[in-house]
């Protein structure tokens, strides 16, 4: 049970909440906010982020920014969340390549997600994904091969460089007793093929050549 429905049966039951809840930018965390930093970008030249428990986005590296290219403005301004720019038709969805696939693996996450924390902010935003087109053209040059059987679901990205193929992990707090840190996720993604760790490898040279300047 996470944390914060811990705390909501106390006071429900009578008692003074147990487990404390900082801002992430708060003195406390100062650590684990160095933690986050270090994990992002050591997983340099690969795409990272960090979330909170409604998947909003609290940081990330330079090489998200492969896969944001040709997102909407109004999806990147104010508080991201990152399943809404996963699956919005403005979002990252039209370059999904196994959209349909993809999009029933997050939707089952979330609901599992809602299932045991009862979260009414997760299950808003649950109803209005599900509410989301469920199937999205997506423009392929050049069409990719068919996929073997996969062990796990795959996040493909059309790209000038062709399909991106990305494994994920998640990595957590194990040991957290506050509940902001207790609901913070690192989401990993690894290049499932040679030709994906190609690609990045050029994309995080073209932003290191471009945040260096002209050269004289």
């Amino acid at each position: 049970m996470p944390l914060e429905a811990r705390n909501a049966l106390l006071l429900a039951a009578g008692f003074a909440p147990i487990f404390p809840q900082h801002d992430l930018a708060d003195a406390e965390l100062t650590a684990a906010r160095e933690i986050i930093d270090r994990i992002l970008a050591g997983h340099a030249p690969h795409p990272a982020l960090a979330v909170d428990r409604h998947w909003t986005l609290l940081s990330a590296n330079a090489a998200i920014a492969a896969l944001t290219d040709g997102v909407a403005g109004h999806l990147l301004a104010g508080a991201v969340n990152v399943l809404r720019l996963g699956l919005h038709p403005e979002g990252l969805a039209p370059r999904i390549v196994n959209f349909a696939e993809w999009r029933a693996h997050l939707l089952r996450r979330l609901a599992r997600d809602v299932a045991l924390s009862a979260d009414p902010v997760l299950a808003a935003l649950l109803e209005e994904l599900e509410s989301y087109p469920a199937s999205i053209a997506v423009d392929l040059s050049p069409t990719p091969e068919p996929p073997e059987p996969a062990v796990a679901v795959p996040l493909i990205i059309a790209s000038p460089h062709g399909p991106l193929t990305f494994l994920s992990t998640t990595t957590m707090f194990g040991t957290a007793t506050d509940v902001t840190l207790a609901g913070i996720a690192i989401e990993s993604f690894f290049p499932a093929n040679r030709q994906t760790a190609d690609a990045m490898a050029t994309f995080a040279g073209s932003v290191q050549d471009a945040l260096s300047g002209p050269r004289e």
